[in-house]
């Protein structure tokens, strides 16, 4: 080959090369293109499955509180879930009182303290709480006492009987003739309130 033949093929080689490179741009292009598809897909696959998770997950969640809302329902009517009464405690103490005629009754109630007994190890979101009463009172016997706490458990609200001590005043004597207090009383009793700070009841109202 000649100069002239390597003229005549200098446009030829030249084209070849520049086909060359646009037909790499065009594969690495084609390259980036398929890897960016993947990409979006993947992602929007994963979109996908937290959606289909959080639409199974919230009608699990709907169906846990359509089941368990007419007990927490009835839990907030006995004042076990929800604020303290203690209006309604001295009430009801107030209605045995007159009902069995007993003697004077004193009381008095602490401020409600978070409550974590041994034998509720667990209580997820919520949170137990007291309020501990303590109760002075003049006894005829000890029927008396029965009665004031047969009377605060028709008052529906759960609470413990933490300790109750009789002593009999010295010098004490049973008079036929006369209604006088033989023994005297004194109990402490815990007041169980139940919240859960995140659970609301429009909150309930709203998931169903």
């Amino acid at each position: 080959m000649n100069s002239k033949d390597l003229a005549k093929l200098q446009s030829p080689i030249i084209g070849v090369g520049i086909a060359l490179v646009i037909a790499g741009i065009v594969i690495g292009l084609a390259d980036q293109y398929r890897t960016t598809s993947e990409q979006a897909m993947q992602k929007q696959q994963s979109l996908l499955n937290a959606a289909r998770q959080k639409f199974q997950s919230s009608g699990l969640e709907k169906q846990t509180i359509t089941e368990y809302l007419p007990i927490y329902n009835d839990l907030m009517k006995k004042g076990f879930v929800g604020e303290e009464r203690r209006i309604e405690w001295v009430e009801t103490l107030r209605q045995t009182h007159a009902q069995h005629k007993l003697f004077s009754i004193d009381y008095n109630i602490e401020t409600q303290q978070e409550y974590k007994p041994s034998f509720i190890p667990n209580l997820g979101n919520f949170k137990l709480e007291r309020s501990v009463m303590t109760l002075t009172m003049p006894l005829l016997h000890e029927g008396d006492l029965l009665n004031v706490i047969d009377g605060l458990n028709q008052q529906s609200a759960p609470f413990i009987t933490r300790e109750c001590e009789i002593t009999r005043p010295v010098g004490a004597q049973i008079d036929a003739k006369n209604v006088i207090a033989n023994m005297q009383a004194s109990c402490k009793i815990d007041w169980l309130t139940l919240r859960d700070p995140q659970l609301t009841r429009a909150a309930i109202t709203e998931a169903l």
